[in-house]
């Protein structure tokens, strides 16, 4: 008996081990499309499906999409409702003039539907990749969420039309954040303005000054969520949350003002360090069980600043705001303190856009000098980065941080190749992910400017552009911003400048010769070039090449020694291949996945000498294998080694 037991509980192990996540039979998450909440989504999924239920305020249809850019034009559809008692579901796809059509490959599989006095749900199901070229694949990214209602149900002739009772939202369906529980004792502290008069101007930046809680001992804050005033959901773009000097006059608690403004309180300058970030569409984090934010001791934040960007564009006058934020808080400890590196491109006007590109791209470096220096001084082991915050402005339409060993690339710390400007928040690693003295991280961003006619300059207006990737990790070392900028005069010598006018007593700086630039500032010289698609592109390939400028501050107002360093773009040895999903259903899907079994053993055993067969090793080389190997879809197989 006591074999058999063993011989089951082996069994039971090498299944979960081989299956991945078990998902159940609930529906682990869920959505408000619209504000009243009439339309409710929640979903579930595994390797390769996914299971949507549908809860909308209608007796009629209920219309759902996915979409390239959240309009209609060309996007995947399913349509559905209880007519006379009975469930119906149709697969449709909008073209790109927005006329739908009934799709030939019924892609949605109908679960169950039903409907009482004033709501209808229904439930169904599809595959992620399903190799229909009319339905969109699901990710790990962002997804453009369409919806619709109608009080009638389709009739022959296809669906009415739904009019107002429509709307759109970003969600991540397979990387949907954290969790918002907590333990219900859990104390809450507000950070608030209050009655901030926000200007009639198109970008603001306000800053006010707090006070953390006074606690006798260590307490951990273990989620940090947003409070937006209602109707201000458009207005409040981010915020930041700065640790500043715990020797502060406290007279200057509780005063606001206009963030980098040249009257601005003294006290604003030594608040350096990021501790938490939250942008626009964002519903806030909740900290793993074993990390939290240290508050109480010597080393924790006393004083922060809260710095909330307005994004004003319609230029509305006598808006008065008092958002913020609400932290949770514990005397419970976790095992470790959080602590967030600021990553990707100096925020700067040397960070410049040409205009008429589709598929700009800029490189924003957290060397590998910058780690090891800091690392090796506070934490030789490592850090464990668990959180991925990806931040751009409006011409953002992809985003990455990649990482690197030993110049060879690992998986990516975070990735969203449909980035939304307007759902920005903190994404939950599926796996920590360590960082050792030595490595480099690129975050790297892709911008479309087709539609602009001038350049696209690094700054803090939503028309300006930024590139960075705010890390949560732990245990929290003394390294806040780990960046890169790209030397100037590379850039300004593309477009023929030959010399900048001396001693630089004006900024922007003001160009010499030639004289087709003569006293013109930098930024109006690069206006003035004139730029094609071809020399746009060719622009880029000289900027990714340049020598650059590294960033590397401690904690604070302090630097490492690495901090102005001029060093070249890392040469990797190896990256990483575009990740190819082979499409396959039903039973062809099953018979591949006993091919996959077969090459991922093979493969083991010809890279690890130790490998004993997939799923066979329970001591730990399991996790070793997925940081090479990533099974898509339908056990489709996927190496950096193919």
């Amino acid at each position: 008996m006591r074999e058999k037991g063993l011989l089951g509980a082996a069994v039971l192990l090498a299944t979960l081990l081989c299956s991945g996540r078990s998902r159940g039979h609930g529906f682990e998450h869920s959505a408000a499309l619209d504000a009243g909440g009439r339309y409710v989504v929640k979903w579930k999924f595994d390797e390769t499906s996914i299971t949507f239920e549908i809860e909308a305020e209608t007796r009629g249809y209920i219309g759902f999409g996915l979409s390239p850019n959240g309009a209609m034009a060309s996007a995947d559809l399913v349509i559905g409702g209880v007519a006379n008692g009975i469930p119906y579901l149709h697969d449709y796809f909008a073209d790109s003039s927005r006329v739908v059509h009934k799709d030939p490959v019924q892609s949605y599989k109908l679960l169950y539907g039903k409907e009482n006095h004033t709501h209808t749900v229904l439930a169904f199901s599809r595959d992620l990749q399903t190799c229909d070229p009319k339905d969109r694949a699901i990710t790990s990214g962002t997804t453009r969420v369409i919806w619709a209602l109608h009080s009638e149900d389709v009739g022959p002739s296809g669906p009415n039309y739904h009019g107002i009772n429509r709307g759109r939202k970003s969600l991540r369906f397979l990387n949907p954040g954290t969790s918002r529980k907590v333990p219900p004792e859990t104390a809450t502290f507000d950070l608030l303005n209050v009655n901030v008069p926000v200007p009639d101007k198109d970008t603001t930046y306000w800053c006010q000054m707090f006070k953390m809680p006074e606690v006798q001992k260590k307490h951990h804050i273990i989620r940090i969520e947003p409070r937006i005033q209602k109707g201000h959901e458009n207005l409040v773009h981010h915020i930041l949350l700065y640790q500043c000097d715990s020797s502060l006059n406290e007279s200057e608690l509780d005063m606001g003002h206009e963030c980098f403004h040249p009257n601005m309180p003294d006290s604003f300058t030594t608040c350096e360090t990021v501790i938490f970030a939250w942008a626009i569409g964002g519903e806030g984090f909740t900290y793993p069980v074993h990390v939290g934010m240290s508050i109480g001791t010597d080393v924790d934040p006393v004083y922060v600043l809260m710095e909330v960007h307005y994004d004003n564009p319609a230029l509305q006058t006598e808006v008065v705001d008092s958002s913020g934020l609400r932290l949770y808080y514990t005397p419970r400890l976790r095992t470790y303190d959080a602590g967030v590196i600021e990553t990707g491109v100096w925020v700067s006007l040397y960070h410049m856009l040409p205009p008429g590109m589709q598929d700009y791209i800029t490189e924003g470096h957290c060397t590998q000098e910058c780690l090891q220096e800091s690392l090796d001084s506070e934490m030789p082991s490592g850090v464990w980065v668990f959180a991925v915050l990806l931040h751009a402005h409006l011409a953002g339409r992809a985003i990455r941080t990649r990482h690197f060993r030993e110049q060879v690339e690992l998986p990516p710390l975070a990735s969203d190749d449909q980035f939304d400007f307007n759902f920005q928040e903190f994404q939950p690693l599926s796996r920590e992910q360590l960082i050792l003295p030595g490595d480099s991280l690129i975050t790297e961003c892709m911008y479309n400017t087709k539609d602009r006619q001038n350049m696209t300059w690094g700054g803090l207006s939503t028309r300006d552009e930024m590139c960075l990737s705010y890390l949560l990790y732990y245990p929290r070392v003394n390294l806040a911003r780990c960046e890169s900028l790209p030397e100037i005069t590379g850039q300004l010598k593309f477009i023929g400048v030959k010399q900048i006018q001396s001693p630089l007593t004006t900024w922007p700086f003001v160009i010499k010769s030639p004289k087709r630039y003569s006293n013109l500032s930098f930024t109006e010289a690069m206006d003035k070039f004139r730029w094609t698609k071809k020399r746009a592109k060719a622009f880029n390939e000289v900027v990714l090449n340049l020598p650059m400028n590294v960033r590397c501050s401690k904690i604070g107002l302090d630097e490492w020694s690495t901090q102005g360093m001029i060093v070249s773009p890392p040469k990797p040895k190896s990256v990483r291949p575009p990740v190819v999903a082979m499409c396959m259903n039903g039973s062809e899907s099953k018979s591949n996945c006993t091919v996959s079994y077969i090459l991922i053993t093979a493969l083991m055993e010809k890279t690890f000498p130790e490998w004993k067969g997939y799923c066979k090793d329970t001591s730990g080389l399991v996790s070793n294998v997925w940081a090479h190997i990533i099974i898509l879809d339908q056990c489709t197989l996927h190496s950096s080694w193919v």
